[in-house]
């Protein structure tokens, strides 16, 4: 049984003062669960600061929003899978919008990254969403499934089986809309169709996870909807007391 999962994205807000008062602050009014995982995705320089406050809390787990393809190498300003797990990171966001659709991410990237992070026992938490344009063109189903393919393009079974997606329709991040349940279960089914194809059976223990202006008051009906097993949040994520509000639904 699949244990459902919230997820934090902090993008590029708390640095490691503030994300020790998160911390501290969540800690004291989160006490362990049994029942469902929260993941938090820091930027890279606090990403030490909170796998050391939780590393007693087996229920909380930390990961790095972005890796590059390669170990090591002349690459400044990146961060490496390995240096990620150095650090303390369990987990890596792989092909999110904003490294797509800011930052030139293609799909081969994305498949190079869910490699790299294997090679350093990180877990890939491949992310993928359609414009708003390919929405309207009813292109949604065929631009998921083309970046699920490519991500997982070349990957062992079994890797692929230890995995976690994300559907995020870009046009509802950060803009206050987000898919309805009908919707996001619509998307999720055909990914987890697409994964069953791949891989078999083991595609059912695959969670996938809705992101897209997900907060405390919509969060409980997207976890209702068949095939959502979890939310990656994004802004609503930022506020100890909010998070800790969603976490619980």
């Amino acid at each position: 049984m699949k244990l459902p999962i919230f997820a934090a994205n902090w993008k590029m807000f708390h640095g490691p003062s503030d994300a020790r008062a998160f911390m501290k602050n969540f800690l004291v009014h989160y006490p362990r669960q049994h029942d469902r995982k929260v993941l938090f995705f820091p930027n890279a320089l606090s990403v030490t600061t909170v796998s050391e406050l939780i590393r007693e809390r087996p229920d909380l787990e930390t990961g790095i929003q972005n890796i590059h393809w390669e170990d090591k190498g002349a690459f400044t300003g990146e961060n490496s899978a390995p240096m990620a797990r150095d650090a303390g990171a369990s987990h890596v966001l792989v092909g999110h919008s904003e490294r797509r659709h800011v930052f030139g991410e293609t799909d081969a990237q994305t498949n190079l990254k869910v490699k790299a992070a294997f090679r350093a026992g990180l877990t890939p938490v491949l992310c993928v969403g359609e414009l708003l344009a390919e929405r309207d063109a009813g292109d949604t189903e065929a631009t998921v499934l083309r970046q699920l393919r490519a991500g997982i393009d070349g990957v062992d079974e079994a890797q692929v089986a230890s995995m976690m997606f994300a559907y995020e329709p870009v046009w509802a991040i950060g803009t206050g809309r987000t898919a309805t349940p009908d919707d996001a279960s619509t998307v999720h089914a055909a990914i987890s169709a697409a994964l069953k194809t791949a891989i078999g059976e083991r595609a059912l223990g695959i969670p996938i996870l809705y992101g897209g202006s997900v907060n405390r008051g919509n969060a409980t009906s997207l976890l209702a909807a068949p095939d959502v097993d979890g939310v990656l949040v994004g802004g609503a994520s930022l506020d100890a007391d909010g998070w800790n509000a969603i976490v619980r639904a």
